[in-house]
């Protein structure tokens, strides 16, 4: 349970945080939610919110060319955890100077978490899903480090992954055809919403990542429960006109 637990946190640091927070500006949040936010994502070890957001931006910008940092058309293990292991295409470096990402170290969270990385990557990931349960109920510190810190870890990290892998490759494109991110059910569990990939690459801007509503997606769930306490503001949507011409105009007519 502690590991699920830290599972979760360790989700939403990127998908709520990371993802469509910062990448994406798809809502406004407040600084305790900001600082809740940055602290989740270390745990999550997937890099620091602004180097994590510049990949991700780059990605959007020219998905599936040289210059996106995980370029599915490379195949499913570079796209999987092989981009991570060899220097970055000339591509990436060249075009992603390019573009702004000012307003993201124009947040002192992420000023905060960049400058303060390593040691808070030790702490969220490692030493905290390890103390917790040993303190709190007796755990053993073997069984505490590999279930709720390494486990953990290793399976959101490839769970991460699957959006950049398969969520490219396999399933339906319903809002754009003429784009590789597909509509992937599987991704969409393991990811807590973010396997409505062809919506979101057809439209980044939405704070859902997806038209279905109360369809599985716990992050959005997160967002909107964080809009209730009043820690979140201006959640952008696609107006569901806009959605349905899409569809009629570029979809491949599977939804």
């Amino acid at each position: 349970l502690a590991a699920y637990l830290c599972f979760l946190m360790t989700a939403l640091g990127v998908t709520a945080g990371a993802h469509r927070l910062w990448s994406h500006r798809s809502y406004k949040a407040k600084l305790p939610l900001r600082i809740f936010l940055a602290a989740a994502n270390s745990m999550a070890f997937q890099n620091d919110i602004y180097e994590w957001s510049r990949d991700h931006r780059v990605h959007h910008k020219y998905s599936e060319t040289d210059a996106d940092p995980h370029n599915a058309r490379r195949g499913f293990f570079f796209a999987h955890v092989g981009w991570l292991f060899v220097r970055k295409h000339r591509d990436v470096i060249e075009k992603g100077r390019k573009l702004d990402f000012t307003d993201l170290l124009d947040d002192p969270v992420v000023r905060f978490q960049r400058k303060y990385y390593k040691s808070s990557v030790v702490l969220m990931c490692f030493v905290i899903p390890t103390f917790v349960p040993w303190y709190l109920w007796g755990e053993s510190l073997w069984n505490a480090y590999f279930l709720a810190s390494i486990l953990r870890y290793t399976i959101s990290l490839n769970v991460s992954w699957l959006v950049n892998s398969a969520a490219h490759m396999y399933g339906n494109r319903p809002y754009d055809k003429s784009i590789n991110p597909r509509q992937n059910t599987f991704v969409n569990l393991g990811a807590i919403g973010e396997g409505f990939h062809n919506y979101h690459h057809t439209f980044p801007f939405d704070y859902s990542a997806s038209e279905l509503g109360l369809a599985f997606n716990p992050t959005t769930w997160f967002i909107d429960f964080m809009f209730w306490l009043g820690l979140v503001s201006d959640r952008k949507q696609a107006p569901k006109e806009m959605i349905q011409a899409r569809k009629e105009r570029t979809g491949d007519g599977s939804a």
